[in-house]
């Protein structure tokens, strides 16, 4: 039970990685408090993990919204006397084009979504972290804006990936002292909504990949298991890869 009695925020848990991560977490003890913007799924999550004889709690929200990140933390206060960790995961990819044809709009929707957001959040869980003597962070990155893995049209999506390796470098090093561990997680190509459900898509993806298919969504939240537990207990500001040596081959 790597995450007894912990309690952990995630987002973007209605599905993908971010589901398989809060199932995993609760397998492994934890409670969690799952976030996104799909009530109903959040709902049937929850009623899966209470199954499992583990608890949760949900809050629909946005991201974006800098109470929607207060009010996360203040669920796992009400509902479990505090906040451990976190697995920030929410993010979108955006409309894909080159720079000079991408809507100003959609720089700033992706921008908003996966750094500002990450930036939100932080903000709420360290101080709530720090009450309970220590704990972890997570970001969920990507290979897309690191270690050479740039994509033509993922201009928004890579700044904002990028910038969440800075955002964890930088926390880290500002709470080490407070006992709060710091990472990114970069995933490769896995099978969520984000990929979308074109065979030939998959095929052309996992083509990609050295291991030569794509990620489950379980497997990235065996890697963001071990990041947020004790057995990851002298990890801090890092940028994990769990990309099927995808950025090797790309880079």
């Amino acid at each position: 039970m790597l995450l007894d009695k912990k309690t952990i925020i995630i987002t973007g848990a209605s599905s993908g990685i971010g589901a398989a991560a809060a199932l995993a977490f609760a397998r492994a003890g934890a409670n969690v408090v799952l976030g996104a913007r799909r009530a109903e799924r959040l709902d049937a999550l929850a009623l899966q993990i209470r199954s499992l004889g583990s608890q949760a709690a949900t809050l629909a929200g946005d991201v974006r919204d800098e109470r929607y990140a207060s009010e996360l933390v203040a669920l796992a206060a009400f509902e479990f006397g505090g906040l451990d960790s976190a697995f920030n995961n929410a993010g979108i990819m955006g409309e894909t084009a080159p720079v000079p044809e991408m809507k100003p709009a959609n720089w700033r929707n992706v921008i908003e979504t996966n750094l500002t957001s990450a930036f939100l959040a932080a903000k709420h869980q360290i101080p709530a972290i720090r009450e309970r003597g220590g704990g972890a962070l997570l970001f969920t990155s990507s290979f897309v804006g690191h270690s050479n893995g740039g994509l033509a049209g993922m201009a928004a999506y890579a700044a904002s990936k990028a910038g969440l390796v800075g955002l964890t470098q930088a926390l880290a090093s500002e709470h080490g002292s407070e006992g709060i561990r710091v990472n990114a997680l970069l995933p490769g190509g896995t099978k969520t909504d984000m990929a979308g459900d074109d065979p030939a898509t998959h095929d052309f993806i996992a083509g990609l990949h050295p291991l030569g298919r794509m990620a489950e969504p379980a497997e990235i939240a065996q890697a963001a298991l071990f990041l947020l537990s004790d057995a990851a207990s002298f990890v801090t500001g890092s940028a994990m890869l769990a990309d099927g040596g995808v950025s090797v081959r790309l880079g």
